[in-house]
């Protein structure tokens, strides 16, 4: 007898077919021991509302609702999954919500109510995506107060790397810039139906109340994906496109034109990022043609 008293994660595999597939970059969870240990590692669920994106057959479903989930909106794209997620949701009557559909396409605010805390094994072709947008939204903060969040381990480490590392990158950047990031839990290949290659590992991600340094969040962005595109390149070219005047704004920014991206602190790439809003807002606007 499983805890929630529910059939065992390889029983409903077997029943439903679900086979992981590659294509869509599944690996499920099917101890509900640790799925339940996940679920713990984002804190009390008991006043949030979860968004999960990849649930699969429902193993970390389980888990955030057997830690008294307040409520779980789930988004699987494979529909070969659904009758199982349906038969965990009447188990749990109201408490869990299925959408089906693209994670990159769904919006899934209007089934969320505050506060909402990200939780997801995710699909590891969409995974560095989606953190991408749920770090670079519109206004801060976020809809979101935190996200605990399985990845390839090699990217759970550019998440939390310092500079002068060579993991050091835009993931870290724009995760350190408005965000407490840690790994909580790494998690080997026997543990994944079927085992991926590599180590996995689980980060969170606490939002901060406002950005660790002011900062244009365009320019910023953009600067950070013009250097660390080139990242093995010095400064004065990976980022001549800037302008006939970027030396000069990289050495107000304390950084000098011969460096390059990974040996610069997140402080210095805010103050670039202001320096060229500046500079910007001063240029005259181009003459119509």
């Amino acid at each position: 007898m499983t805890p929630d008293g529910l059939p065992p994660l390889r029983e409903v595999i077997v029943e439903h077919g679900l086979a992981a597939r590659k294509s869509l970059g599944q690996n499920f969870i099917l101890d509900l021991n640790l799925t339940a240990k996940i679920a713990r590692l984002a804190g009390n669920l008991a006043a949030s509302d979860v968004l999960e994106i990849g649930p699969g057959p429902g193993g970390l479903t389980r888990g955030l609702l057997m830690e008294g989930a307040r409520k779980v909106v789930a988004i699987e794209r494979d529909h070969r999954c659904l009758p199982a997620l349906d038969q965990i949701a009447a188990a749990h009557p109201g408490r869990l919500t299925v959408i089906e559909g693209d994670a990159l396409a769904v919006d899934p605010l209007p089934h969320l109510t505050p506060p909402i805390r990200i939780v997801a094994n995710l699909p590891y072709n969409v995974g560095t995506e989606l953190l991408i947008r749920w770090l670079t939204p519109p206004e801060w903060p976020p809809f979101w107060d935190s996200l605990t969040l399985m990845f390839q381990r090699e990217v759970a480490e550019r998440i939390i790397a310092r500079p002068h590392t060579r993991a050091f990158g835009r993931l870290a950047l724009l995760a350190q810039w408005r965000t407490e990031p840690r790994i909580v839990m790494t998690v080997p290949p026997e543990a994944f139906t079927p085992p991926p290659k590599v180590t996995s590992a689980v980060v969170r991600l606490d939002r901060l109340p406002e950005p660790r340094f002011p900062a244009d969040a365009a320019r910023l962005e953009r600067v950070v994906a013009l250097a660390f595109n080139q990242r093995r390149k010095m400064l004065r070219s990976s980022l001549a496109s800037l302008g006939p005047d970027a030396p000069d704004l990289l050495r107000a920014a304390g950084m000098e034109p011969t460096d390059r991206a990974e040996r610069i602190p997140l402080e210095a790439w805010c103050r670039l990022s202001l320096l060229l809003a500046a500079r910007d807002r001063q240029q005259p606007p181009a003459e119509a043609t």
